[in-house]
């Protein structure tokens, strides 16, 4: 039986549609930002529905009545969580700006719309000490182990997100100047410095053991599974986890900690905020500002462990 549905639900699915094909072609936006988007704008459709709206002239009070519902929750449904309300609340501002953009509006309904602030949980970071045992976890000389050092050292080396360190291609590492160019978000390039630690790992595994994992294959990836192909996100979080685990370190990490250990250490020992902004790739300096709130609570932590009268009930 075939689903019928309505001319002004037609009419959405179109608008939905063309605004993706927008942001995937002009704006090169992920697969998994592009299927949020469409999953958020299919539920705001069914609730434009529900109240017997329509999208081209739902105003600021409907879609504040949207954001509120989701607040709220339901019967069968709990109620959203703030930095998934903050996402749909993004969605609907960029689907509006896009709607204005194509003169199917005169006035952006989304122009005042707030969502609840969200409460920015610090992310976890490694001490110096766990770094140095979680990057000595790969133990021997199979081509895996190899591999999994040049991987570590590299991604705590540069920062990278797991997506990057994945979709690093060969030439895209340069060892005798010490720097690599990161695809990051958007497909935006930036170039970030390699350690020596990095350079020595990577040298050795792109001469000793890359070659007997790729074999006569022509894979232009850095890093490679046990078959020769592409490592995938998954494959690279089991490597993680695994060494983790070999570590001590198991529940304490993820592939992203690595990411936000190295910029953590920077800020601590010094570096620029602007150009710890540009080696992670942040398009806005206020998510790297983030890390400056990392490093004070690391240094009151090694205050109030370290000072003998930092403490209330102190020895006389």
């Amino acid at each position: 039986m075939a689903i019928t549905t309505t001319p002004a639900q037609r009419t959405f699915q179109h608008h939905v549609l063309d605004f993706l094909a927008y942001l995937e072609l002009e704006r090169g936006l992920s697969r998994n930002t592009l299927g949020a988007y469409r999953t958020d704008l299919m539920q705001f459709g069914l609730y434009l529905e529900e109240i017997g709206a329509d999208a081209l002239t739902a105003d600021h009070g409907a879609l504040a009545g949207f954001l509120d519902q989701l607040t709220q929750g339901g019967p069968e449904r709990a109620p959203v969580a703030a930095a998934t309300l903050q996402r749909k609340t993004a969605c609907l501002r960029s689907f509006y700006r896009h709607l204005r953009r194509e003169q199917l509006i005169n006035h952006d309904p989304t122009a005042d719309l707030r969502a609840p602030r969200k409460t920015r949980r610090l992310p976890k970071v490694l001490s110096r000490d766990q770094v140095m045992m979680l990057l000595a976890a790969p133990q021997g000389n199979t081509p895996a182990a190899h591999r999994d050092r040049a991987l570590l050292e590299l991604m705590y080396a540069c920062g990278l997100r797991a997506s990057e360190a994945t979709g690093l291609l060969v030439g895209e590492v340069d060892l005798e100047e010490g720097v690599m160019r990161a695809r990051g978000k958007g497909s935006k390039e930036r170039l970030i410095p390699v350690g020596s630690a990095a350079v020595h790992a990577l040298a050795v595994y792109l001469e000793v053991a890359r070659p007997k994992l790729v074999g006569i294959g022509d894979e232009e990836h850095l890093f490679v599974n046990q078959r020769g192909s592409a490592l995938t996100r998954q494959g690279l979080y089991k490597i993680v986890q695994g060494h983790a685990r070999a570590a001590g370190l198991a529940g304490l990490m993820s592939p992203h900690t690595l990411r936000h250990t190295f910029a953590t250490h920077l800020l601590a020992g010094g570096c620029d905020l602007r150009a710890l902004q540009e080696m992670l790739g942040h398009a806005d300096i206020a998510t790297t500002q983030i890390y400056t709130h990392l490093s004070a609570e690391r240094l009151k932590d090694q205050y109030f462990g370290a000072h003998p009268r930092a403490t209330v009930g102190h020895a006389a």
